[in-house]
């Protein structure tokens, strides 16, 4: 029985091969064998002289399948740009991003708030501190990019007349169609003070993971204020980062020494890591030269991006 069988399949096997070979033969495009599903310029040559070959064989072995569609990869299209601080915009698909948009009043950007904004689609907040909360307010308003942060900052700015809101706490992820946020924690304070000299606390600090659904494009972790923490490893292995956003001015943030050490021990996916929080205020590092000292021989490269500019990821 298991000899029939055997022959049996190798019966049906040389049918196969011969009705493959006559398709091939007579949809072979002529002349040459480029056609127009192949990636980049059809052929205009004639095929190479291949004997007693049939067309279909020559473009087989020059790599050409008039049966398969020839797609060119997908290229990666994020672009971030830095308006100084802790503030980002990135681009990818149709989501325009704002992370912490401290426009108005910040010394390190000088820049066009309205501009910088336009076209926001969403508005993401680290945590509730003046200068990483900045223009939430103004951007949601004339957008109507949805804000999604932590509960209780959410509610704050929904009393500043912040309609859409997409609150959320720590651990937590939600599905912003075309990518996902997720919170991280982060080792910080957040708050505000009103005009009454009055704190309001407003959640904990966090920082943001944004990973685009598109695979081709790069997961981006905003690290938020906060110090080095060893549980930076399990961000690395949930979620793979390979951008991040690194604060390391120092004083109420990592300086460069654990802003590198973060990056080179516990973030072991990260290939591109890019400074911020420094040269706003006189109390922070004028620059990043002390991370990028650190961060020399390490897998990640530093990306210093001018201010206002974008590059791409």
């Amino acid at each position: 029985l298991a000899d029939a069988v055997h022959q049996l399949r190798q019966r049906q096997g040389a049918h196969r091969q011969s009705g493959q070979g006559r398709r091939a033969h007579q949809a072979a495009p002529k002349p040459g064998c480029g056609g127009r599903w192949r990636a980049g310029r059809a052929s205009h040559h004639r095929a190479p002289d291949t004997g007693n070959r049939g067309r279909g064989q020559a473009c087989h072995d020059r790599g050409y399948h008039p049966h398969v569609l020839h797609l060119k990869r997908k290229e990666k299209t994020m672009k971030l740009t830095w308006f100084g601080h802790s503030a980002f915009r990135l681009e990818f698909g149709k989501s325009v991003v704002m992370i912490d948009p401290f426009l108005t009043g910040n010394p390190a950007f000088g820049g066009d708030a309205e501009a910088a904004s336009a076209g926001a689609t969403h508005v993401l907040l680290t945590h509730g501190h003046a200068d990483h909360i900045g223009d939430t307010a103004a951007i949601c308003k004339r957008t109507g990019a949805k804000l999604v942060t932590n509960y209780e900052l959410a509610m704050w700015l929904g009393k500043q007349g912040v309609t859409a809101l997409d609150p959320m706490n720590t651990g937590g992820t939600t599905d912003q169609g075309e990518f996902t946020v997720t919170l991280t924690q982060a080792f910080h304070s957040s708050a505000e003070v009103d005009a009454n000299g009055v704190f309001h606390c407003l959640g904990l600090p966090n920082g943001i993971v944004v990973t685009p659904k598109d695979k081709h494009e790069p997961t981006v972790y905003h690290m938020g204020d906060t110090d080095i923490f060893s549980d930076m490893a399990l961000i690395d292995e949930l979620y793979a980062p390979t951008v991040a956003l690194v604060p390391v001015g120092d004083r109420f943030t990592m300086g460069p020494r654990a802003a590198a050490l973060s990056v080179k021990r516990y973030l072991r996916n990260v290939t591109t890591a890019i400074p911020c929080h420094y040269a706003t205020f006189g109390m922070l590092l004028p620059d990043a030269k002390g991370f990028e000292a650190e961060m020399v021989g390490a897998k990640a490269k530093v990306l210093v991006p001018e201010k206002g500019k974008a590059v791409s990821l």
